[in-house]
């Protein structure tokens, strides 16, 4: 049996540990997977995108139907207190640590019934711990990733507590020793299991549409800017697997890879099999964003 470690946590207005936390059984997002979350990075004590963050929860939480149980000020207080406690936990200072705050709301306690009930609290819950960052080999070697179809629902878009999906998509590059499973719908570029990927071709860095078949990574409008900044070409398209095959670069991002490189494909060499120049520009504007971040310049 795994025992849980005494980390801090917030669970519908109260601030206890993992150990004390406890949830119905009738919980909705026990029984049916009902909820949405976010995962905010947070560098030197400093809430990370958080506008953004924020604003892709509240699409999230109306795509479902379930009304934001806080205000955004609310949850960076919330989150605030907990960074601060994990940081006293751990004898350190928050301004040293990079923590993970991870938020999930689902719409709360009923009987079992497919039907959305009405006027229901819902669950409250937010806990933080350490980050875990991309290690300086993969920094400087890249990765290696595998491709699968996307057998997920069709609302992608919705970041959803349902994730079995994801963790099968997950498990197949995890078999395999891999670090991600990149997805294709009828040909075309979806996502990885946890991540978004991008393409580079031609010095330009391409993603997919922003629609319902893709979640939209908090990463993307970051990342956009960076290459705006840095003068590199960037471009929302449907992009085809044999251009994914095909690409100079790929890429993966998300709150803990940051910006990835993946080297290799199905056990082939991606571009000339080493991170190349687009990623060395990304990823030197995305440490620059953390470190205005932890200054609380961004």
């Amino acid at each position: 049996m795994i025992t849980l470690p005494s980390l801090p946590c917030y669970l519908n207005g109260e601030f206890t540990e993992l150990p004390n936390a406890r949830v119905s059984v009738m919980d909705r997002g026990f029984i049916f997977g009902d909820g949405v979350y976010e995962v905010v990075p947070v560098y030197g004590g400093q809430l990370f995108c958080f506008a953004q963050h924020m604003a892709r929860l509240d699409r999230s939480l109306s795509a479902v139907r379930i009304s934001n149980p806080l205000t955004h000020t609310q949850w960076a207080e919330v989150a605030h207190k907990l960074i601060a406690s994990y940081a006293y936990s751990t004898g350190s200072s928050a301004q040293k640590l990079d923590q993970l705050v991870y938020i999930q709301i689902t719409r709360g306690v009923a009987m079992r019934d497919h039907v959305m009930p009405q006027d229901i609290t819902p669950t409250v819950f937010v806990m933080t711990n350490k980050m875990t960052l991309p290690t300086n080999e993969q920094r400087h070697l890249g990765v290696a990733c595998v491709t699968a179809d996307d057998f997920r629902w069709g609302k992608a878009h919705i970041k959803s507590t349902s994730l079995l999906g994801a963790v099968f998509a997950r498990q197949i590059s995890f078999d395999t020793g891999a670090a991600e499973t990149v997805m294709f719908r009828d040909g075309f570029l979806s996502e990885a299991a946890a991540s978004n990927v991008w393409v580079v071709k031609d010095g330009t860095v391409m993603g997919p549409p922003k629609d319902h078949l893709v979640l939209e990574g908090v990463r993307c409008g970051l990342i956009e800017s960076i290459c705006r900044d840095q003068g590199i070409g960037f471009e929302l398209c449907r992009i085809s697997r044999e251009e994914v095959l095909n690409a100079d670069e790929l890429l993966l991002s998300s709150a803990t890879k940051e910006v990835l490189a993946i080297t290799t494909l199905d056990g082939q060499a991606v571009g000339k099999g080493v991170p190349g120049p687009i990623y060395a520009q990304l990823h030197a504007g995305y440490e620059l964003a953390k470190e205005q971040a932890r200054s609380g310049t961004l």
